[in-house]
């Protein structure tokens, strides 16, 4: 299994994206940095959290308007498995490959704790091996992660169960319209999400939930 990791300045969870990567395939991923426009042919390609900027203007317009974000929009149109998290989430949307916006959070303060996710699609690779309506344990750390879309765009993604991972039992830290925690693409192949499934991926970070979510992206889930 090949992977790729974007690396833009400001980005301060690649090496937890990089180590998990080589954890689950046992190869350290590809770096792409953000002047560079030729991503190898790889199974996955991820864009990890930070500040990306120091999130300036908007959290992830910046980012996306690197040359490097051309390169991970025409490798999703080839149908590649790409996926942001956190900071990843808001460059995607910026860059127009998901819909909706990511605003400041409900409370206006940087929230770092964990939170319980409901699967609300298991149909998809990223989501395959977890059960539909499994709750699993994730960590948060963000400023700007309250996701908002308009009513048609809403009714779009729901209806099309694009929804795929919510905000389960009360856990909602950061106020997101219909407790969105992460969305895909019509095609199923990018996914959007806040939480951070590569902080828990073995025994020492407390947990395991976030693997499956790896081993599904990669055609490693059973």
């Amino acid at each position: 299994m090949r992977t790729a990791v974007v690396l833009l300045p400001g980005l301060n969870r690649d090496r937890d994206m990089i180590a998990a990567l080589t954890e689950i395939t046992g190869k350290k991923p590809h770096t792409v940095w953000q002047t560079e426009t030729d991503i190898p042919d790889v199974d996955l390609i991820v864009i990890p959290g930070g500040f990306s900027y120091g999130d300036y203007l908007r959290c992830g317009a910046i980012g996306a308007r690197m040359p490097v974000m051309q390169a991970v929009a025409e490798k999703a149109r080839q149908g590649a498995m790409v996926m942001g998290v956190c900071n990843g989430f808001q460059i995607l949307l910026e860059a127009g490959l998901l819909p909706g916006a990511l605003m400041r959070n409900a409370t206006l303060k940087f929230v770092c704790r964990e939170v319980k996710l409901e699967i609300t699609n298991a149909n998809t690779a990223f989501t395959r091996g977890y059960d539909a309506g499994q709750i699993i344990r994730c960590p948060v750390a963000h400023h700007d992660g309250n996701y908002f879309a308009d009513d048609e765009t809403l009714k779009r993604l729901e209806g099309e169960g694009r929804v795929v991972f919510r905000y389960a039992e009360g856990s909602n830290p950061n106020g997101s319209v219909n407790d969105i925690a992460g969305i895909v693409s019509p095609e199923g192949n990018v996914l959007g999400m806040m939480p951070h499934p590569e902080n828990l991926i073995e025994a020492a970070h407390g947990g395991t939930d976030g693997r499956a979510l790896f081993a599904g992206a990669l055609g490693l889930a059973a």
